[in-house]
């Protein structure tokens, strides 16, 4: 990040470049039908402040600062969006939130049709995979790295990381729900892609055990704050700038952090959970972190 730069700025810079490699990526799928390709980029460049991939890009900094080493990272930096994408696109289904828009934009399905959307969320999980791999064809990350980036992504994003928390969530209901049960949520459906996005970042740029550790408890602090600063801004956020409704929990009856302990104590929460998240950073030995610390302030007074 250049001195003169402000998080939000390079944030921006950064969402800028990702969405350029997103959309080169998509390359690699020349004689598939044209309007899934046409489905999956909807989504894939319909905005969004690319904070994961910011993360994995963050975290292969903090460790090495190379530019070769950071250059490595845009692959998982585009997996996790990829995820995170196919995951936003299956979420707004009828079946599911049933929304009509995501990011101020008509949602994939009000486009394309139901069908079509589920099978470009499916498109970009199983490509989430090949990002990766096509490093190591490439010969520009070992293979055993590259496994373990895999097997975390799996994890993450499946039955016991963000899927297990979406059922958890469509399984909640107000006034049943616990506290317990909702940090399940919150830590599942939103906590663990995060955590997988700097622990990606570091293992490409060579992190040890003890910084891979760090940086997870980094990862899954500043996951759950930034869920639960989701829960306030559905409550108190400018529709304008979310680009989605405000209010929608709800109408929808969510269990959310500040229906169960209010909305001060909800803030209070977001604030504890990022200095702790800090701490973690400052506890990693890591040879550039201030990438990672000003992220995490940045997220806690974000108002979209």
């Amino acid at each position: 990040m250049k001195h003169s730069q402000s998080i939000q700025e390079h944030i921006h810079m950064v969402a800028s470049e990702i969405t350029e490699e997103l959309k080169r990526s998509l390359k690699a799928y020349d004689g598939a039908p044209e309007k899934l390709i046409e489905a999956m980029e909807y989504s894939l460049t319909a905005g969004g402040k690319r904070i994961r991939p910011y993360m994995v890009l963050a975290a292969a900094y903090a460790i090495n600062a190379d530019e070769t080493t950071v250059a490595k990272a845009i692959a998982p930096a585009c997996a996790v969006e990829y995820i995170h994408t196919y995951s936003l696109i299956h979420d707004d289904l009828p079946a599911m939130d049933n929304d009509d828009l995501r990011r101020g934009k008509p949602t994939n399905h009000k486009v394309f049709g139901e069908a079509l959307a589920i099978l470009a969320g499916d498109a970009l999980l199983t490509g989430a995979f090949g990002l990766i791999t096509s490093l190591v064809r490439d010969g520009q990350l070992d293979a055993r790295i590259a496994v373990d980036i895999i097997d975390e992504l799996s994890t993450y994003a499946g039955a016991l990381g963000m899927v297990g928390g979406q059922v958890a969530d469509m399984e909640g209901e107000q006034g049943i729900t616990s506290i317990e049960q909702l940090q399940f949520i919150h830590q599942h459906k939103t906590s663990d892609l995060i955590v997988f996005s700097v622990k990606a970042g570091a293992r490409i740029a060579g992190a040890n055990e003890h910084q891979l550790q760090q940086l997870e408890l980094y990862g899954r602090n500043i996951g759950m704050a930034f869920q639960i600063q989701d829960d306030v801004l559905d409550l108190i956020g400018d529709e304008q700038k979310l680009g989605k409704p405000v209010q929608s929990d709800i109408a929808e009856e969510k269990v959310t952090y500040p229906y169960l302990i209010g909305l001060e104590e909800s803030k209070s929460l977001v604030v504890k959970l990022t200095e702790e998240a800090k701490a973690a950073v400052l506890a990693a030995d890591l040879a550039f972190p201030n990438q990672l610390l000003e992220l995490a302030d940045y997220l806690v007074n974000r108002e979209s």
